[in-house]
């Protein structure tokens, strides 16, 4: 480790330690030299013991910075693993980080606009609306035509600190997989590199800008999902200026309750979204922390969701939707061998694997969850569990698949907080199978041919002119051949009665022009065939002459 990685090391390990985090695990649990490596450093104390230690652990998050409160924002929507005090407290990460100074975020704004802020806004409010890990928001009006905006402007030198946080991290990455070589299967280094590209791209609000865009006109015109307007004349790499909404954040149950939300329905109306996202945009919002959600206060009883900061977004492929599809839906059925062979068909877990072992893996770790009813069963805790016993029979790391698994974790965790008895599996089946049956059925198959016909109506015109020019310069390559090997015939009759030494000189000759003749650098294995054989009948050729 650099100078600087082993500052930051013992800059974590000394807030474990002042927050009591290592207090938290029982003595029996602890290696010998975790126990001795602690007395040793017997100078930093535990100087919140008077807290609880769910607020330890919140505490200890925040002060590490962004690398870890994104760890701890995706911990907070899991209410059905962490217990209630725990989890209200990571989710104070979201929105209630604290700000940077406000004269900073002036000149910061005034260097992405290179203007004055008052050239371009109106009633600039200096006090941030709220702060994050990444970036703080202020609010303001448009000269231009007096709507009101909010300003997203990102945290100065952030970036080094994620880099050298993300640096660290593959260090210590490399050092688990020296002291546990068993860890290769979860392959910490590629996910810890994942990770670091997703953390940075969040740094680019020119991305996020575009991103919210899409998402926006995707759901143009949903009853279920608003997308804020984003005004990219303003929007800038560190600035991004978008429309600013009004609605309940989606983690204030007693707000929606208060007003009447039909709970049940926004709950619903979530699951629908993402998979609507997932299976018919193949891009997804990969981000859906309670920080970034909010309800549309205007119509409680048909209630709209409201997505803001798109700056982490997931896309799939046509064949990881396929996969993913018929793999959800042979869950629904319990069709474990189903599950194994869709594995193995998309190269996701290798050729090799014996399909009967992975069936088998598969359903001992499956079959004592399904034993429950289905609306008491975690869809996300399914999915990490498959993707689990897939890395013991060496399943390739998908990054895209490690986006959607975090972001299904987020979606059920907020729809069973919004309404407990929320059967994700009953509100998805149907979407799943709706979507397999339009993509693989005979409209799937008339929709794509239907959809090539324009390119196909363009050459067909040509078809005839390339099928004769095809089968023209087959036959002239064809008839130069026979020629040459015919050339050759003659040269061995010829020269039947010179000798075998002239004989074989010739005809290697010969082989070595037909070589020649042939080559071509597209396919030259048939050219230096012949002209390895004809240099060495033409080499044994010679020491017969001689």
């Amino acid at each position: 480790m650099t100078v600087v990685e082993l500052k930051r090391f013992y800059h974590i390990q000394k807030i474990v330690l002042e927050y009591g985090l290592d207090e938290l695990l029982p003595t029996q649990l602890k290696p010998l030299s975790a126990r001795l490596a602690r007395k040793s450093i017997f100078w930093i104390k535990n100087q919140h013991a008077d807290k609880s230690p769910a607020e330890r652990i919140k505490l200890a998050l925040q002060q590490l910075g962004p690398v870890f409160i994104k760890f701890g924002q995706m911990l907070s929507t899991r209410r059905d693993l962490l217990p209630q005090e725990f989890a209200e407290q990571l989710a104070m990460l979201q929105d209630q980080v604290p700000p940077f100074d406000s004269q900073l975020a002036m000149q910061q704004i005034e260097l992405a606009l290179g203007k004055p802020i008052a050239d371009v806004f109106d009633d600039f409010d200096p006090i941030p609306l709220a702060s994050a890990s990444i970036a703080q928001v202020h609010t303001a009006k448009l000269k231009s035509n007096n709507e009101e905006v909010v300003i997203k402007i990102i945290r100065p030198d952030i970036e080094p600190v994620i880099r050298a946080d993300t640096q660290l991290m593959k260090r210590l990455s490399k050092v688990l997989l020296k002291l546990v070589p068993e860890a290769v299967r979860l392959r910490p280094l590629e996910v810890v590199l994942d990770y670091e590209k997703t953390i940075l791209d969040e740094l680019n609000l020119e991305r996020e800008a575009a991103n919210a865009t899409q998402l926006r006109r995707n759901f143009l015109d949903s009853k279920e999902l608003y997308v804020p307007e984003i005004y990219a004349d303003y929007s800038h790499k560190n600035m991004i200026v978008m429309e600013r909404i009004y609605g309940i954040p989606v983690s204030d149950i007693a707000a929606l309750e208060a007003q009447g939300t039909n709970m049940k329905l926004l709950a619903e109306r979530g699951v629908e979204t993402f998979f609507t996202q997932v299976f018919r945009d193949s891009f997804f919002h990969a981000d859906m922390h309670p920080g970034n959600v909010f309800v549309d206060y205007k119509t409680p009883e048909d209630p709209r969701w409201i997505g803001i900061d798109c700056g982490i977004v997931g896309t799939l492929n046509r064949e990881d939707k396929r996969y993913l599809a018929e793999n959800l839906l042979a869950f629904f059925h319990r069709d474990y061998r189903k599950v194994a062979e869709l594995h193995v068909d998309s190269g996701w877990v290798p050729s090799h694997v014996d399909v009967n072992d992975f069936e088998f893996a598969i359903r001992t770790v499956c079959d004592p969850i399904f034993e429950k009813p289905l609306a008491e069963i975690s869809f996300g805790h399914v999915l990490v569990n498959l993707f689990a016993t897939a890395r013991k029979f060496d399943m390739t790391v998908q990054p895209q698949l490690v986006l959607l698994q975090k972001t299904l974790l987020y979606v059920e965790g907020l729809g069973r907080q919004l309404y407990p008895q929320l059967d994700l599996w009953d509100t998805a089946k149907p979407f799943l199978e709706r979507w397999v049956k339009e993509q693989m059925g005979p409209q799937a198959v008339f929709s794509a041919v239907k959809q090539r016909a324009p390119f196909w109506a363009e050459k067909l015109p040509e078809l005839p002119e390339l099928v004769f020019d095809t089968l023209t310069k087959a036959t002239k390559q064809q008839a130069k051949l026979d020629k040459l090997f015919t050339q050759a015939e003659q040269f061995t009759q010829n020269q039947a009665q010179s000798g075998k030494g002239r004989y074989l000189l010739s005809v290697g000759g010969v082989i070595m022009i037909c070589a020649a003749i042939v080559y071509n650098p597209d396919s030259a294995s048939l050219a230096l065939t012949l002209a390895s054989i004809g240099s060495g009948l033409t080499v044994f050729g010679w020491f017969k002459l001689k």
